[in-house]
């Protein structure tokens, strides 16, 4: 379904923040990877914690939910030998699943999305598997991929992080289950360091023990630990929220969003501090964000690499800002859904914004008196990319049609209802 965005002029109201799409995941999978029961409050629904909800059933968990809380009897180190998994467009949970996967004899996880997920290479993550002793089939890289398991050896492991930090991720889940002790290289860069924060976080609190360097490019890992049961609670999620505060920042409105923590280790966090740098009135405390946006705004330049899931919105809202905006170290964006560098850039320009590319920068030259508008812009099934065009839409002078919108449901499926409890003027449409 398409979304039509026709301009908005004032936001006013207050919503809850989503719960962390990133951190429900990764407490799903180590409730799973636990022998024993363990509650999780709060989590998120989306289409990747669903996914991730789904196959760690097929794998053996006994996932029970009512409207507060998941509780999860895990499979421990002995997943069910399963022929398929269907991680549907989900990516993190792809590479986090295709090493849980290397203790079942032999699983193919299929591709029911070849224009989006299909597209991305995992074949990082495919020469680490190698290195512990699991046989991988792949397409280059891609999917489908089939992991024949069974019996992974722990040891040296080398992974480039230049591509994602997923991959690190799926390794640090893997390595504790194995017997013997393992030591990870991270080669070339790092990117997404904060995320690979909050992987080590989630492994801490589950009982795991892992020694990281100072600049997380080694690990080592003792070999025959077990994940304990455990209860968590998710917090509000900054990706998701950062759409919500950049369409209040380029808009006339007085918007609070509940459950965004100060101290909270999500990178995506800095879109309150770049908000402030463009002089957007707000504040943040107690857990609570509070714009009162006037529509002005100025440009900032910003290390993207901090917040990678938050970079669409805030460059959504440097479209309106006066002066040049830059936003660097941004690579990893092509990589995900779509390139969200390419192909986000292109829909920005047909909307009228004043955007310019480099292979790990976006460069925006505000337009403070708005965009033109009036045209059909492509989301190219990504989620941030249809939340950051409607974040523009609610300030170009004419109304934008946003194709395939429903997308949004990846990782926040409730977007246009929290827009709309707000104030802003958007229909689905057929």
């Amino acid at each position: 379904m398409d979304v039509i965005v026709t301009p908005t002029p004032e936001l006013k109201g207050e919503i809850q923040a989503l719960s962390s799409k990133n951190y429900t995941t990764r407490y799903l999978l180590v409730a799973a990877l636990a022998e024993g029961t363990s509650t999780i409050y709060y989590p998120a629904h989306s289409e990747d914690s669903d996914a991730m909800r789904r196959c760690i059933r097929d794998l053996g968990a006994i996932v029970e939910e009512d409207d507060e809380k998941i509780v999860i009897t895990g499979f421990g180190k002995n997943p069910k030998a399963v022929d398929t998994l269907d991680v549907g467009n989900a990516g993190a949970v792809l590479r986090f699943l295709m090493a849980i996967a290397a203790l079942c004899p032999d699983v193919t996880f299929v591709n029911k999305y070849p224009d989006s997920l299909g597209k991305r290479p995992h074949n990082d993550l495919i020469d680490a598997l190698g290195q512990i002793g699991v046989s991988v089939e792949h397409d280059e890289g891609k999917l489908p991929i089939r992991i024949r398991g069974g019996q992974p050896v722990g040891g040296k492991i080398q992974v480039s992080g230049s591509v994602s930090s997923q991959f690190l991720s799926a390794l640090l889940f893997l390595t504790p289950l194995l017997k013997e002790d393992s030591e990870i290289e991270v080669l070339h860069d790092l990117k997404s360091k904060v995320v690979v924060g909050q992987t080590l976080e989630v492994l801490e609190q589950a009982g795991i023990v892992i020694h990281a360097s100072e600049d997380l490019m080694h690990y080592r890992v003792p070999g025959n630990q077990s994940y304990q049961a455990k209860t968590y609670s998710v917090q509000g999620d900054y990706p998701g929220s950062a759409a919500i505060l950049a369409a209040a920042a380029v808009t006339n409105s007085d918007v609070i969003v509940h459950r965004l923590e100060e101290k909270s280790k999500q990178g995506e966090r800095a879109v309150v501090d770049v908000l402030k740098m463009m002089e957007v009135p707000m504040t943040h405390e107690g857990g609570i964000v509070h714009v009162k946006g006037n529509g002005k705004l100025k440009a900032v330049e910003f290390d993207g690499d901090q917040a990678t899931d938050a970079v669409l919105a805030m460059v959504a809202a440097a479209v309106f800002a006066e002066g040049t905006s830059r936003f660097y170290d941004v690579e990893n964006l092509r990589y995900k859904e779509c390139d969200r560098i390419t192909d986000y850039l292109n829909e920005l320009r047909k909307a009228g914004a004043n955007v310019e590319e480099r292979q790990s920068e976006i460069i925006v030259h505000g337009r403070p008196e708005g965009v033109e508008g009036g045209v059909e812009i492509n989301a190219h099934y990504d989620h941030r990319v249809i939340m950051a065009l409607t974040v523009v839409g609610l300030r170009a002078k004419q109304p934008l049609r946003i194709r395939d919108a429903h997308h949004v449901a990846k990782s926040y499926p409730i977007y246009f209802d929290h827009l709309k409890a707000l104030g802003a003027n958007v229909e689905w449409v057929e």
